[in-house]
């Protein structure tokens, strides 16, 4: 009976890991809830991608509702989501801030170039501190801000023309409205 045990424990402790791992693959990464929802924007101070002797600040950004969409040159998705963010910046609706994610500055300005700039300003996160302190899990990912500065809506992932439509804009109209 005992010898029966000992091998009765390890069986079930692997059954259980299983089951938590096993759940785990049929999580969807685009839903993992972020702890800054409804808290102030992290502070961070960085020079801007076209014009490093300025810098960017959140706070600089009061007063407006505003995207930040976290993206690089060297991101695959991030060119799938730009034509979206290129539409949406052309229609005024909200504007839309960059911060340029452990990138090479050529590499992005040359990437802004090629594919069209839709952002009114980005910041230069050449480390990749801003983007942990913003809980960044890869890119591209996209906040909306509302005007007191307080994240209020992050999706992960490349935004589509769908995502636009049904999740961000309606909640952009009513922080704006």
């Amino acid at each position: 009976m005992l010898r029966s045990l000992k091998f009765l424990i390890p069986f079930l402790i692997f059954v259980v890991l299983a089951v938590f791992f096993w759940q785990g693959l049929s999580l969807n990464p685009s839903t993992v809830p972020s702890p800054l929802i409804d808290k102030a924007a992290p502070a961070f101070s960085l020079p801007q991608l076209h014009e490093p002797d300025k810098v960017i600040t959140p706070a600089d950004l009061n007063g407006q509702v505003w995207m930040f969409n976290v993206w690089a040159s060297w991101c695959v998705s991030c060119r799938q989501e730009h034509p979206v963010l290129m539409q949406l910046a052309k229609t005024g609706v909200v504007p839309i801030y960059g911060l340029n994610y452990k990138d090479a500055r050529e590499d992005a300005i040359r990437w802004l170039q090629q594919f069209g700039n839709p952002y009114v300003a980005s910041a230069f996160d050449l480390e990749g501190q801003v983007g942990i302190d913003y809980g960044v899990y890869g890119v591209p990912e996209t906040y909306v801000v509302d005007r007191a500065g307080v994240i209020r809506h992050k999706h992960i992932g490349p935004v589509s023309q769908e995502i636009l439509q049904n999740e961000i804009l309606p909640i952009v109209r009513k922080l704006k409205g």
